[in-house]
């Protein structure tokens, strides 16, 4: 039904918004735009309008509907049974295992072993996955860690959160598709991946319970209260404030600098920079930054 639909979006993308099969005016994109940035801090330009278009329509099909204006009206009217649905649509999800694997490699080889020294006795490790999509990034991290722990009794723990229910629900159940995981190295899935319990689907893996139990996903917006009380060692925040205005970047990353441990490590996304945005933090390579006050 998705795929069918989709081909119907892409054969009306040549009409304007508002004379496709489901009217989209200006004044609607302008209220989606207002409604994403005060509920989730996300900015929408101009050229996602596209994308936002197609995301909605998924919502508007599913509740019978024939409108952006009466799906808006509706969101207003019902936020608590349809804010969760609309912040899930409107959210980019693009992740994968391993990702940017010059940061796992860095925590490998230098933040994990400069960890275990400074906190031999302690013996405590906390790093957060923030905005974490479906569980890649998460279970890489367990993945690493469990690679350098596993002969260590270590309490290390990986917080992994995220704005969209379903990517967390996704993560939660660990169970990924054999594609997915194709990228690793096989001694890796080998070792970290077994076929899922329960299920006759021989197209899909599931993560163990060594790496799971490594991680707990909660629901969150980065943009409102953090119930976390202790700090942090490592935080991964990647390809996530490239959606927000430069304001809230900065607001962001004082937070993150306040909630990391001193000397703590920031990573952060490809095309994402601290520069004119933060002088709490030292680069120490490539996207990665080390907490200075």
């Amino acid at each position: 039904m998705q795929t069918m639909n989709a081909i119907k979006d892409a054969g009306t993308s040549g009409k304007s918004f508002s004379q496709r099969e489901f009217p989209m005016t200006d004044k609607d994109f302008e209220t989606i735009k207002t409604l994403a940035k005060l509920r989730s801090g996300i900015e929408l330009g101009e050229h996602k309008k596209e994308m936002i278009y197609s995301r909605i329509v998924r919502r508007i099909r599913a509740l019978d509907m024939t409108d952006f204006k009466t799906y808006l009206a509706y969101l207003e009217d019902n936020p608590g049974a349809e804010l969760t649905n609309f912040i899930n649509a409107i959210t980019t999800n693009l992740t994968s295992f391993f990702r940017e694997s010059h940061h796992f490699d860095f925590l490998k080889n230098t933040v994990l072993p400069e960890i275990i020294k400074k906190k031999k006795t302690q013996r405590r490790l906390r790093i957060w996955s923030a905005g974490c999509s479906t569980g890649e990034e998460p279970y890489s991290i367990a993945m690493t860690l469990h690679g350098c722990f596993e002969k260590e009794r270590w309490d290390a723990k990986i917080l992994a959160t995220d704005l969209d229910t379903n990517v967390l629900s996704h993560g939660r159940q660990g169970v990924y598709s054999k594609e997915r995981i194709g990228s690793m190295d096989s001694q890796l899935v080998k070792k970290y991946f077994v076929e899922p319990r329960g299920s006759a689907n021989a197209d899909s893996m599931e993560a163990r319970d060594s790496i799971k139990n490594l991680i707990t996903f909660n629901h969150l917006n980065l943009l409102g209260e953090w119930p976390m009380k202790g700090k942090f060692d490592v935080i991964f925040c990647r390809n996530v404030v490239i959606y927000f205005s430069k304001d809230t970047q900065r607001e962001l990353f004082e937070r993150y600098a306040n909630i990391l441990e001193p000397d703590g490590y920031l990573f952060i996304g490809h095309s994402e920079s601290l520069h004119g945005v933060s002088k709490r933090f030292e680069s120490v390579g490539r996207t990665i930054y080390r907490k200075l006050m």
